[in-house]
């Protein structure tokens, strides 16, 4: 009896700057996209490289990435509401937050 195993590999990596032992055309490249940033006036500039094995349709890594994006959207809202909710206690109990308030 034959027995089949399954084999895959997936890698993910994400720069958010040239490293140095890159090419010249990946540093030509870093500097057009710092200066697209500075151009635009805001948002930031990551490089995704992914390598899935065997083949994934580029449609469904975009649809992945996607995905991977709304939930790091969600975490960052939870934590803009809490920081939000911390600023109002800080002010409205200030006492509570000093290190020095006898307990």
């Amino acid at each position: 009896m034959k027995i089949y195993k399954p084999e895959w590999q997936c890698t993910f990596s994400v720069f958010e700057g040239v490293e140095e032992a890159s090419s010249w055309k990946e540093r030509i490249a870093w500097r057009l996209r710092q200066l697209a940033d500075k151009l635009d006036g805001s948002g930031r500039t990551i490089k995704i490289d992914c390598s899935v094995t065997p083949h994934v349709s580029r449609q469904d890594i975009d649809t992945c990435l996607g995905k991977g994006f709304e939930v790091t959207q969600g975490l960052l809202t939870q934590l803009a509401q809490q920081a939000a909710c911390e600023d109002v206690m800080r002010d409205a109990k200030a006492e509570l937050y000093k290190e020095d308030y006898p307990s």
